[in-house]
């Protein structure tokens, strides 16, 4: 009796009933289901979030698309036009710069240096002068690029910051005292005439001159954030 109890276990295990089998699968299909349907419904509930989430934000960008639109409006309705003639922003084109003082070369009626098409912010002379100690505190480290094969960048640097220096050098002199235009035009000119000495040596690459004329302009460049300090 117990090897044929036993040999029915074994053969429980071997060979199990049919129902066994077919009611693992049924209840391994009802967890599959039951996963999906889990999965369907948070998928619908992200498209719902989704679909929610979309239409605040085109609400939100339609909302501030035509408040810019209003703001333009009242721009171009008045505060625009008044502020057309600020000297900041211009609605027709740029204005040409140029200068009141006798600073100008004598045999061209310019500078050598100076660079067309650059447009000058009417910063006024406090603004002006500001300028003219930070941008002859900036030629001072031009020095540095002497003899490093960098001549290119070296007469670009110095073009640019010098033209900023000759317009706004016109602007201190205009709104000047009396008594204080000649000193200021006199610096002007010394400075200018060593500078158009310098690009015109940096555009031949001839470095003995070059040394030479940028410590002339080095002692011009000093005085000049001395008198605007």
């Amino acid at each position: 009796m117990a090897r044929l109890a036993s040999s029915t276990s074994v053969s429980d295990i071997l060979f199990p009933k049919p129902g066994t089998l077919i009611d693992k699968k049924r209840s391994g299909k009802a967890a599959i289901l039951r996963i999906n349907g889990e999965k369907q419904e948070e998928l619908q509930k992200r498209e719902t979030r989704s679909k929610k989430s979309f239409s605040v934000e085109t609400t939100r960008r339609v909302a501030i698309g035509l408040g810019v639109a209003s703001l333009a409006g009242r721009l171009s309705n008045g505060v625009a036009s008044a502020a057309e003639d600020n000297g900041f922003w211009y609605t027709g084109p740029i204005p040409v710069p140029s200068v009141s003082s006798k600073i100008a070369n004598q045999e061209t009626g310019t500078r050598s240096f100076v660079r067309p098409g650059i447009y000058m912010a009417n910063i006024g002379p406090q603004g002006s002068q500001y300028r003219l100690r930070k941008y002859a505190f900036d030629l001072l480290a031009l020095g540095d690029l002497i003899g490093k094969d960098a001549w290119s960048y070296m007469r670009k640097y110095l073009r640019l910051k010098s033209t900023f220096m000759y317009y706004d050098f016109d602007t201190v002199i205009s709104a000047a005292p009396e008594e204080e235009k000649q000193p200021l035009t006199d610096l002007a000119n010394r400075l200018f005439d060593s500078v158009e000495k310098l690009e015109d040596a940096v555009k031949n690459r001839k470095e003995p001159e070059i040394v030479s004329y940028y410590e002339d302009t080095t002692t011009l460049l000093k005085e000049v954030m001395t008198r605007m300090a």
